[in-house]
């Protein structure tokens, strides 16, 4: 029996003009239950419960659900590609500098100079992507107990 979950991935799949495929499937409730995933994560996930799911069509899932705006990639400087299914609100990211974690930031309310570029070169903005770089709470945590 399909899950309410499933049901709406395949909803999302039509809506999307992509055909309903076990491994897009298996793709899509990966991020969705893992927000910024890397690729070796989301490929873990999906051989866990399908393991006849190659890794080459974990590759093409993730790329073809990226280019029907599904799934979001993100690549923060030097990091290695996440995926998420939030998309299409322009929200934000905050890596910590220790050991990676990501958090979503919402887009500040109000008076928001970080979307407004100071010079467009006539180009018509519709997305500013911010990073925010700190340590996360466990990793202050642990750094302030070993001190």
């Amino acid at each position: 029996m399909a899950t309410i979950d499933t049901i709406q991935h395949e909803s999302a799949l039509r809506a999307a003009s992509l055909r309903v495929t076990r491994p897009r499937l298996a793709v899509l409730a990966a991020v969705h239950e893992h927000p910024h995933a890397d690729t070796d994560t989301v490929i873990s996930l999906v051989r866990a419960k399908h393991a006849s799911v190659s890794h080459q069509a974990v590759y093409d899932v993730l790329r073809a659900l990226t280019d029907a705006g599904l799934l979001r990639r993100i690549q923060p400087a030097g990091t290695t590609a996440r995926y998420e299914a939030r998309v299409g609100d322009n929200h934000h990211h905050i890596v910590c500098r220790s050991c990676g974690a990501i958090a979503d930031v919402d887009c500040a309310v109000g008076h928001t100079p970080c979307l407004t570029a100071s010079h467009d070169h006539g180009f018509v903005v519709d997305e500013a992507e911010v990073v925010y770089w700190g340590t996360c709470p466990a990793c202050t945590s642990a750094r302030t107990a070993s001190q």
